[in-house]
């Protein structure tokens, strides 16, 4: 191909490509309309920068609006946006209308407590209408927000405090969990207690438990908020004003706090929930009830809990608590209360679910209302896809459509899955690039690797949707994700990927998370898969450990169905049950991927350390295994567990 070719031909995918965001950014009521639709300035090695990225230039709109006000406007004001249900079984059904109101009261709530455009928002709140509410009014305003997991640490809400620079902190008294009240008001007073910009502590009261409150600077939602006026006139800003920071879960050094902004953003988010969730029918779309069943804290509930769904005017459900209480039956209970016909969820969950029902999901519940499953997190095991497609499916002939997403903080939407109208799946594949972006696989030196072949997998094509920045810390925002290949302007996504004979894609894990044996890349997740395929086991992380013969060795912590097998000091029976169970699982490994790929220790543990977003953190597997210094353990879900499986391996030897 000439170079005159070539010139003319990428000049035609970018004008094609800008074409489709147009025709996509139309889903969204704007104020003013954009004169351009993308620029982007490339990355500056020598200036250590990432490229400046741009969508909708001259382009105004307000996010909250276009979730809520414009369905009101439309004549929808009595459908309903969310239905909460609380984990002690409390149920609220809100409408459009309804959440119109309630984001105007919080809105002028914002304005009085002296938030403005550009400020910074910490909100540390399990699911609740409130969340979502105290979201969309710092988006109605300009403020930026920051969702932080009601379940972290002081210490990790603390450093979000700090590194934003936050006026205010939006917390609870408490929250409920498996059948508790949890206190969150004690973590949100210690994250505060140092030297910050916090200004005011917002207090939702859910629990009704006494909790400290520090006068002049505590104020309560129900007092602040809930007297406000229901009218609030909306400002619109430009396309590019930041909308939120989202942390990343800090797999190495600190957490990343990735910028994303309005316009793009939203016009992703809303595009990709209508072509992975939506009915793909739209004369039903209307009865669509959607379900992402992550914590609002998660880039996942952003995009497809918060943002993509109000944008396209669909009901949903959002629930409390966690999905064993109090029994495991829960999910199922909502889904056929709520006749969900949409259900995104972490491999994670899925593999919980299996567990607890060995013998399928009790012919009682009618889920004959699921029409798409989902999964998201980190590759969904072909076991675990299986059991979601043909289980929640039951009812369907061939069960469910499945999209199984794979996309990042980064990227703020999804960027491979299979389409819900595709007819043919493939178990554990993220299948191919979503239209509007396209990535590619390749190796150190960016060459496309062929068939099998483990390689990067790199994002040639970004959508709007892309991260702008690393708060505070652009320089990281290049180092992280644009050095490698800054040649071919190529973002990093960090995780190993490879091809089939169809040119679909599977993805490997992190590329961290590779075991080197004596000269053969294995990939943690499949040897993950192969060990979650014995009935036995509920959950398996896999990791690289030091061996003087191989370099690598496969280590597996496994989570039993029977809980008694983790015991530390064995009887005699015990120990020999110990012994043939893990016999088993080296001989699985063994027969489904060689020899080779066998776990040289397998390590039984009541639990394996996992991000929000369902990730298994499997360096902190490797620093407990090897008895190491910890990595960063703050944006765990399950910080808990560390302390066990450190008893576990010291125990060994």
């Amino acid at each position: 191909m000439t170079a005159e070719l070539a010139s003319s031909t990428a000049a035609a995918t970018t004008e094609n490509r800008h074409e489709f965001w147009d025709e996509a950014a139309n889903l969204l009521d704007w104020e003013t309309p954009w004169h351009t639709t993308s620029q982007i300035i490339p990355a500056d090695p020598q200036a250590q920068r990432g490229p400046q990225i741009s969508w909708y230039l001259g382009g105004t709109l307000n996010a909250a609006v276009n979730c809520a006000d414009r369905h009101v406007a439309a004549g929808n004001g009595d459908k309903v946006a969310l239905y909460f249900e609380g984990e002690p079984g409390d149920r609220i059904a809100v409408t459009y209308k309804n959440l119109q109101e309630r984001v105007s009261q919080a809105a002028n709530a914002l304005l009085e407590l002296g938030i403005t455009k550009g400020d910074r928002v910490v909100i540390y709140l399990p699911v609740l209408i409130e969340t979502v509410v105290i979201t969309l009014a710092c988006a109605r305003i300009g403020a930026i927000h920051s969702l932080v997991f009601g379940g972290f640490s002081a210490e990790a809400l603390k450093f979000r405090v700090e590194d934003t620079k936050a006026k205010l902190l939006v917390t609870t008294d408490g929250q409920f969990r498996r059948g508790t009240s949890v206190p969150v008001k004690d973590n949100a007073d210690q994250a505060v207690s140092g030297e910050n910009s916090i200004e005011k502590v917002l207090v939702i009261r859910r629990t009704g438990d006494d909790i400290a409150w520090t006068e002049g600077r505590d104020v309560w939602w129900h007092e602040v908020v809930e007297t406000q006026s229901t009218e609030h006139t909306p400002q619109f800003f430009d396309s590019e004003t930041p909308l939120f920071i989202m942390y990343t879960s800090g797999t190495t050094g600190q957490p990343k706090g990735l910028v994303h902004t309005t316009g793009g953003y939203l016009t992703q988010a809303a595009y990709s929930y209508n072509l992975l969730f939506a009915n793909p029918d739209r004369t039903q779309r209307a009865d669509d009830v959607h379900w992402c069943t992550a914590d609002l804290a998660w880039v996942t509930a952003h995009t497809y809990e918060i943002y993509g769904p109000l944008a396209n005017g669909v009901t949903q459900v959002i629930y409390e608590g966690v999905p064993n209480a109090p029994h495991p039956g829960r999910h199922f209970e909502i889904i056929e209360r709520y006749r969900v016909t949409s259900y995104y969820t972490a491999p994670t969950l899925v593999r919980s679910l299996m567990g607890w029902f060995p013998d399928g999901i009790p012919a009682s519940y009618d889920l004959s209302s699921i029409k798409i499953g989902g999964t998201v997190g980190e590759s969904v095991n072909p076991e675990a896809w299986r059991w979601l497609r043909n289980q929640v499916g039951r009812d369907t002939a061939d069960g469910i459509a499945m999209v199984d997403t794979w996309w990042q903080s980064e990227s703020g939407a999804t960027i491979l899955s299979p389409l819900p109208t595709d007819t043919h799946f493939k178990p554990g594949c993220a299948a191919r690039a979503l239209p509007g972006v396209s990535v590619d696989i390749v190796d150190a030196a960016g060459n496309t690797v062929g068939p099998n072949q483990q390689g990067n997998i790199v994002i040639t094509e970004t959508g709007p949707s892309m991260a702008r920045t690393v708060w505070g810390n652009p320089q990281r925002y290049y180092t992280s994700y644009w050095q490698q290949y800054v040649e071919q302007g190529w973002f990093l996504a960090g995780d190993g990927a490879r091809f089939d004979e169809d040119g679909d894609i599977y993805i490997l894990g992190r590329t961290d998370d590779v075991i080197n044996i004596s000269g053969h890349r294995l990939s943690t997740i499949e040897i993950e898969s192969a060990l979650v395929t014995n009935a036995g086991v509920v959950e398996a992380g896999v990791c690289p450990t030091q061996d003087a013969k191989t370099g690598h060795a496969a280590t597996a912590f496994v989570v039993p169905l029977d809980k008694s097998l983790i015991a530390l000091d064995p009887d005699e029976a015990t120990a020999a049950r110990q012994a043939e169970f893990i016999a088993q699982l080296r001989g699985t490994v063994a027969a489904q991927i060689g020899p080779i790929a066998k776990p040289r220790d397998v390590v039984l543990v009541p639990d394996v350390p996992k991000t929000r977003s369902g990730k298994i953190m499997r360096r902190l597997l490797t620093q407990l295994f090897e008895g190491t210094t910890l990595g960063d353990t703050t944006s765990l879900q399950n910080e808990p567990c560390i302390p066990e499986i450190n008893e576990i391996c010291r125990a060994r030897g």
